[in-house]
């Protein structure tokens, strides 16, 4: 892995090191969700979720799509959806396995 390449992956990491962030995203792992919805599923305000949107969209961890009037936010690819993915059931092994 080159300098560049290890930047780029430790700045998306810390962007997901967030816990409102990291359930910003995952909430739009299966469907497109708009920011109320977010802002409703995830308890945070629609203002802190469009904050925390931008930086997401920046890293190409979501995408948008307009339907009208109203913006629609998904997980950019099957790459950010499948290593979420595979954390989120690698934490959920660790816990059965837990005594």
């Amino acid at each position: 892995m080159v300098e560049d390449q290890a930047i780029e992956i430790a700045e998306i990491f810390h962007l997901l090191g967030d816990p409102t962030r990291l359930r910003i995203v995952t909430c739009c792992l299966e469907e497109p969700r708009n920011v109320g919805e977010i802002a409703e599923t995830v308890g945070v305000s629609a203002s802190l979720v469009s904050h925390h949107l931008r930086l997401l969209k920046a890293t190409r961890l979501v995408r948008a799509d307009r339907r009208g009037k109203q913006v629609f936010y998904v997980a950019a690819d099957e790459h950010v959806q499948k290593v979420l993915k595979d954390m989120m059931d690698h934490v959920a092994e660790q816990h059965r396995e837990a005594p």
